[in-house]
């Protein structure tokens, strides 16, 4: 008899999703912005069956901030922004790196001019890699290649 395995089709932003529920994510709290716009509606759709909370915040200080309660809770919570959204996460990335609390935040790089300018920069990329907000610290940061890369590195984070 011959093996058959199930193969399932994911965009990128439901990997991402999708990888948080496997690993046990509970908790997700954030403010809509594309491209991370398809993230935001999937866990919306799914967090609460799996017995988590999904909440639209009125902001990215909001989110950032429900993330740091959550997370000192000893909850396994994310958020996810992109472009100028992810630059207002800074100053919650900065308090949750102080007390040394972990959390998943998600930056979906935006293709194109998405910061304002005519051509498109890896300013998404710097701000996550070289730390923003204040302080001496560094981040895990992983940068997946593909959707299947995507679902296992946040399985992993």
């Amino acid at each position: 008899m011959a093996e058959t395995s199930e193969i399932t089709l994911l965009r990128g932003n439901e990997a991402v999703g999708a990888g948080a529920l496997r690993a046990g994510c509970r908790f997700f709290f954030g403010y809509p912005i594309t491209p991370q716009n398809e993230l935001f509606e999937y866990m919306a759709q799914h967090l609460p069956p799996a017995g988590g909370t999904f909440l639209q915040s009125e902001s990215e200080l909001a989110g950032i901030n429900m993330l740091f309660g959550a997370s000192a809770t000893g909850a396994r919570c994310m958020t996810s922004s992109s472009g100028p959204g992810f630059t207002l996460l800074s100053e919650g990335l900065t308090a949750l790196a102080a007390a040394q609390l972990p959390a998943v935040v998600v930056c979906v790089s935006r293709a194109g001019p998405g910061l304002g300018r005519i051509a498109s920069s890896q300013a998404d990329y710097r701000l996550a890699t070289r730390g923003g907000g204040h302080g001496d610290y560094r981040c895990l940061v992983f940068g997946p290649a593909s959707a299947q890369e995507l679902f296992e590195l946040t399985c992993r984070a």
